[in-house]
């Protein structure tokens, strides 16, 4: 077979990408960036950046920021919880991983959304995990019943003992980063191990415009000693926390996502970055972000083409929706998201599940976006040349009538080329009536719970179970809580 040409997209000139990384550079150098983090404050200056102590702004010249570009790795490896299965983020490889962190989950029976507990978190972890074409799991609920001094660390425990994907996830407070570290060494086997084979990607948002807070510049400091990659994820909304332009929103994205790869670098030279973001478009007659919008879409596969400018892996929140139910809005706005983001070569795409501007999880649409991603890796493969020549062989002894159902040709190649993705209706209209004109989100609602009810937990070595709960147990004294009888009971290994 002749490679295929993959489709792609590119929203700049090369010379508008050009200048936004120059006007960044700039605004970098003279307005600077306000970092709320004393280590980091340090780091910087040490490194040879301008730092004004009373105000906290930090300038980072440009020879600083291109040297700590230098030094970036042009892609990160992660690894699931065996540590035999690779996923190279980078270049133009296509991940895709729940959106995180949401607060709600959109109950099936209802139609409301409301606050998920424990058991929510449970069957979120197990859905992802069988879910082919989303490669990453995420910390993407938040459980309510769990105190919220450990609900970081909650999450991840909940997912390391149920799952076998690496995880995309990171941390609420300062003092979360370290058991958390902790909790992924243990299935490691170790800080060392799980330096040379990490088993997350830890978010860490500036506060647009251009500031970094304490803890999500500690967050990049920490994961950077650690050897795991910090997905910088700069949040602008156009015209109200950054310039009202995409082109204008372009430049300070990319001078907050600068600046918070600096910090990695002068924490430990080399650390793992990846130039990410939820940016949106800000709806001014709604003050709301919609994430579904054209807009937020194009300023994600914009600043993604800047990435790979600057030889950086890409993240960005996409495939998701702004809709409150699985509507004909949520179908078309993931869908899109998926798409581009795909196009653009974004090499993490986080948003599968989410609704209601990335407040909301919904299991019901995961199963739905997985379909999604199935067509969306279709495209990505191209047309292919299977034979040679293309056709004319199979035109030999050509007579009117020919056809092609028996062919031994399209035996060879029908499932090689087109794909099933998920739970889409291909019935004739009748057959639909018949069984009972069934929609998509009824077989979503079906598939999620066949899914869970059959789901097997990968094996974990027993004495890592008890390392785990042991880290858990730890933090939660640390933290002031009391931790209840049971509380680690639902999500044990079996």
């Amino acid at each position: 077979m002749i490679a295929t040409q993959r489709p792609k997209i590119e929203l700049l000139r090369r010379e508008l990408v050009e200048k936004i990384v120059d006007e960044a550079l700039t605004l970098l150098e003279r307005h600077g960036v306000m970092v709320e983090n004393a280590e980091a404050l340090s780091l910087l200056a040490g490194a040879g950046a301008a730092v004004e102590t009373a105000t906290q702004i930090v300038r980072p010249g440009r020879r600083l920021v291109e040297d700590c570009l230098a030094s970036t790795p042009p892609t990160v490896t992660l690894y699931d919880r065996t540590g035999d299965k690779a996923f190279v983020v980078g270049g133009d490889e296509v991940h895709f991983d729940p959106g995180s962190a949401a607060v709600t989950i959109l109950d099936p029976g209802t139609l409301e959304e409301r606050k998920a507990v424990t058991a929510d978190l449970v069957a979120f972890v197990k859905l992802v995990e069988t879910l082919e074409h989303i490669h990453f799991q995420s910390t993407g609920l938040i459980a309510s019943d769990v105190p919220a001094a450990i609900s970081d660390a909650y999450r991840l425990y909940v997912g390391l003992r149920l799952a076998a994907k690496p995880f995309v996830t990171g941390t609420f407070r300062v003092e979360g980063f370290r058991p958390m570290k902790d909790l992924l060494a243990a299935v490691r086997g170790g800080e060392d191990a799980l330096r040379r084979k990490p088993l997350a990607i830890f978010d860490a948002c500036p506060s647009p415009p251009l500031k970094w807070s304490s803890l999500t510049a500690q967050s990049l400091v920490d994961a950077a000693r650690a050897g795991i990659p910090s997905e910088l994820i700069s949040m602008g909304m156009t015209g109200a926390t950054s310039p009202a332009t995409i082109a204008g929103t372009l430049v300070q994205h990319v001078a907050e996502n600068l600046c918070g790869l600096v910090i990695c670098q002068v924490a430990r030279r080399g650390a793992p970055v990846i130039f990410g973001g939820s940016p949106s478009s800000f709806d001014m007659r709604k003050g709301t972000t919609p994430m579904g919008a054209i807009e937020t879409m194009m300023i994600d596969a914009a600043y993604a083409q800047i990435g790979k400018f600057l030889n950086l892996p890409t993240h960005a929140y996409m495939a998701l929706s702004d809709s409150k139910v699985n509507d004909p809005q949520a179908g078309f706005e993931t869908a899109l998201g998926a798409v581009l983001g795909a196009l653009a070569g974004v090499n993490v795409i986080s948003g599968p599940g989410m609704l209601d501007f990335e407040s909301a999880q919904s299991l019901e649409k995961l199963v739905i976006d997985d379909g999604i991603c199935a067509m969306v890796y279709r495209l990505l493969e191209g047309v292919a040349q299977r034979d040679e020549p293309l056709a004319l062989g199979v035109f030999e002894g050509f007579a009117p009538g020919l056809s092609f159902l028996s062919h031994p040709h399209t035996r060879q190649w029908y499932r090689k080329e087109h794909i099933r993705p998920g739970l889409v209706d291909r019935d004739p209209y009748d057959a639909w009536v018949a069984a009972g004109r069934t929609t998509i989100v009824d077989k979503a609602r079906a598939d999620v719970q066949r899914r869970i009810g059959s789901y097997a937990t990968p094996p974990l070595d027993r004495s890592v179970g008890k390392e785990l709960d042991a880290v858990m147990a730890a933090y939660g004294r640390a933290s002031g809580v009391d931790m209840p009888a049971g509380l680690f009971a639902g999500p044990g290994p079996d």
